[in-house]
Order: C-alpha cells, then structure tokens, then sequence
C-alpha cells in the first residue's frame, strides 16, 4: 500500500471546509478504484483561525479516522502552515493544497499518474489566466514573476502554485530548508527535481473570502525577492554610483552657469540638490541594508516556525477523559 497524504492549511475557511470535504471524499473514493494501492490520510492546518474552521475539524476527525489536524497556538501565516503540514505528513506521497477549492481536487488522479510513472518527482498546476482578479494585482503578480527571474538564479514559474503532488524524497528535501523566513515557491524551485506543470484557468472561490489582501500579497513578494535574490543590495551600489555621477554633472553646471552669470549666488541651491540627492540614496541603502539585517536577525534567533496548540489526537484524549 502506498499512503498519499494531502495537506490543507486553513484559515477562516468555516463556509468552504464543507464542501471541500465532500469534494475531496468523492476524488478519494475514485482514485482507491483506480488504483487500489492507495490509501490516504487528510491533515488540515488551522492557522489560528478566528471563526468555526477549528471546531468542523473537530467533528471531522471524530467522524472519519483518515482526517488529522494541527491546531496552531495562533495565527503563523500559510508558509508555516505548508511547513507544518509537510513536516507531520506520513505519505510515501504527499499533496499540497488550498480548502478554497481554487486548486481543484479532481487533477489529483492526473497528478498522481505523473508521478506514479517515475519520469517526474513533483507535478502542479500553472494558472494560464488570471480570471476573476483585478487588473491592478494581475498587473503586479505578473511584474514580480519577471523581476524574480531576472535577479534571481532561482527561476520561478508564472501561474505556478502551492498545489503540488511530491514525492517523499522531494519532499524531505524540502524539510532540509529550516529558514523561519519562508518563501515555498521559491523553495519547491530550489531544491529542484523533476516537475510536471498541468496549465488551467483560474477557478473562483465557491463560498468565504481571500484572507489575502493586495499588501499582504506585496509583503509575501518582498519575502521572496529578499529569500532569493540579493539583487538589491546590488542596486543600490549602482544608484550609489548614479547618483554621484548626476551630482558630478550637478556641480560643472553650476560652475559654468556661475562664470557665465558671475552675480548669480547658486551656492546654496547646488548645496541642497547634493544634500538631497545623497540623502536620499543613503535612506534608500539603509533601508535595503535593514530588510536584508532583519531577516538575519530573525533567523538567529531559532525561533521554531509553528506552535501547535492542538491535535485531532489530544482532542480525542480529551474526550475520551470527559466521557
């Protein structure tokens, strides 16, 4: 028997849990016909969620022995969540996905197949349109994928997503990367293998709301571009260097304009625009300097990236002590 093992970080996900339970119960039910050497355990991760997401898990992993859950002391954010999953999963394969059913459980067989054949160690699915988005955001998504692939020796598909089908080896791989400062689509490119992209059309929620705003999703950029790319670091010697040309220029022309027009006092004004121009370069390189120390700092701390709060195994001990 092979244990395909498929991961769920929720958060708030109360309107939808339901029907991406039933959902995924029928793709189960088809995919143990088709391949009887499968067998499944479902662990959701509730991030700290602040509706009735925790208490549905409850009585689904009561009611069905295959649903496990983590429970987090509170709210860590979704990377945490895919690295909780990933690091209590049991699966000889093992499947990321969202509860949000945009990552349709019926390419789970197609998934499967490619994986199951050997050629490929991971596969997922790309998002060949951005149906459903704002213009603005698609706008932004699109010109953060082309910025990553040209700072960054990390090449990181556009559309690509967190849904993916691993194998064990891929994913202990994964597990090997302990930074706290996590950028999964980063990650599931650097440690590299095989992959199989299956391109599809956006698909839109069927109940609740994102819990990602557009800020939240700029936050999650900058991670990335500062996980994988000291690019900026880079760029900000060269607007060092840029900006002490423009002041080299800055100060012939007022030499010049100062022989032409000898009772002009430019002395001031050419003082300013030099103050200015070097003042703003060096906020600008702190600031980079700091984003880059920052995460230094997190990362010498050996903070651990989730607390567990709760499991479907002390809730049922819990119970079983009640009765």
């Amino acid at each position: 028997m092979k244990l395909l093992s498929i991961i769920v970080p929720c958060y708030n996900e109360e309107e939808v849990l339901p029907l991406f339970y039933d959902e995924i119960r029928k793709v189960m039910a088809q995919m143990q016909e088709t391949y009887p050497e499968l067998c499944f355990e479902l662990l959701f991760i509730d991030d700290g969620s602040k509706d009735k997401t925790l208490e549905i898990l409850r009585s689904m992993s009561l009611a069905d022995k295959q649903v496990r859950y983590i429970s987090f002391s509170r709210n860590f954010g979704k990377e945490a969540g895919m690295y909780a999953g990933l690091e209590n999963s049991k699966g000889d394969f093992v499947v990321v996905m969202d509860a949000d059913l945009q990552h349709p459980p019926a390419f789970l067989p197609q998934m499967y197949s490619y994986v199951r054949s050997g050629e490929y160690d991971c596969a997922t699915t790309r998002r060949v349109s951005r149906k459903g988005e704002s213009k603005l955001r698609s706008f932004f998504a699109r010109t953060f994928y082309k910025l990553m692939n040209k700072i960054s020796q990390t090449e990181i598909v556009d559309g690509a997503q967190d849904f993916r089908f691993m194998t064990r080896q891929m994913v202990d791989a994964i597990l090997q990367m302990h930074e706290y400062n996590r950028f999964s689509k980063g990650i599931f490119s650097w440690v590299g293998f095989k992959t199989r992209y299956i391109e599809y059309e956006n698909v839109e929620r069927p109940a609740g709301t994102s819990s990602w705003s557009f800020w939240g999703l700029f936050r999650y950029s900058l991670e990335g571009i500062f996980a994988f790319s000291t690019a900026p670091l880079s760029f900000a010697v060269l607007v060092g260097v840029l900006i002490c040309l423009i002041s080299l220029v800055l100060l012939i022309l007022f030499v010049v304009k100062a022989v032409i027009v000898p009772d002009a006092d430019l002395r001031f004004l050419a003082a300013l625009c030099i103050l200015s121009l070097l003042s703003g370069l060096q906020l600008f390189s702190i600031g980079i300097l700091g984003q880059y120390l920052s995460k230094t700092y997190m990362e010498s701390k050996h903070r651990p990236i989730y607390l567990t709060r709760e499991t479907e195994k002390t809730y049922r001990s819990r119970q079983g002590e009640g009765q």
